[in-house]
């Protein structure tokens, strides 16, 4: 089994918690999905969780990482923040984190829908 296979199984089995987390494939990293709804991205051997304004400073006051795909644009990150090493390493806690990440607000509409709304005003 290769390293990176390796970590994805246990940052997994980290979440056991959570039920039914799947790990797919995407852009050179793994997307990680609680209910078809991605809620983490493991990217270089890095646990990144998505996060909102509720959750942000729980990541923020720890002095966590936020996830920069784009070495050759430090300025460009998205919603998702590293993992803390002990909630990493605490399943429970771990699949909580996950949890709040996973519940987090709804994604935006997707642009068909967006366009419908707007005609009708």
């Amino acid at each position: 089994m290769h390293i990176a296979d390796e970590y994805v199984a246990y940052v997994v089995a980290q979440l056991g918690g959570l039920g039914g987390v799947a790990a797919r494939p995407m852009f050179g990293g793994v997307g990680l999905y609680a209910s078809d709804r991605i809620f983490g991205v493991i990217f270089r051997r890095t646990l990144y969780f998505k996060v909102n304004d509720a959750t942000r400073a729980d990541y923020e006051s720890r002095g966590m990482a936020r996830f920069r795909p784009f070495p050759d644009r430090p300025a460009a990150s998205m919603g998702y923040y590293e993992v803390p090493a002990e909630v990493l390493e605490d399943p429970e806690l771990c699949a909580q984190w996950a949890r709040r990440a996973a519940d987090g607000p709804g994604e935006a509409p997707k642009p068909r829908e967006r366009r419908a709304r707007s005609r009708q005003r």
